[in-house]
């Protein structure tokens, strides 16, 4: 006669190893949890992404820089409007 931890307690039916095998089931999903959350929480929409601008925007930027001219902007303006028109 045991207390129900013996391999062949027939008073047990077996339970106490089920008890076991779910409570390793528990604290692996407590586990898997715990990581998705710490990732989720951690990630940051768009960080995955690179950062690209428009060409228009690219073009504004380099104009408010000093990079282009007036004239050179306007040029380069009507040239991407040019090619944003569907062709007929």
């Amino acid at each position: 006669m045991g207390w129900g931890w013996g391999w062949n307690d027939a008073g047990s039916n077996g339970a106490g190893w089920w008890m076991i095998g779910g409570m390793m089931v528990f604290w692996i999903a407590v586990i898997a949890i715990g990581i998705w959350l710490v990732i989720r929480l951690t990630d940051r929409p768009g960080d995955h992404l690179p950062k690209t601008e428009s060409p228009r925007a690219i073009l504004d930027r380099r104009l408010a820089s000093g990079e282009l001219t007036a004239e050179q902007y306007a040029e380069a303006r009507r040239l991407l409007e040019s090619q944003s028109l569907p062709h007929q």
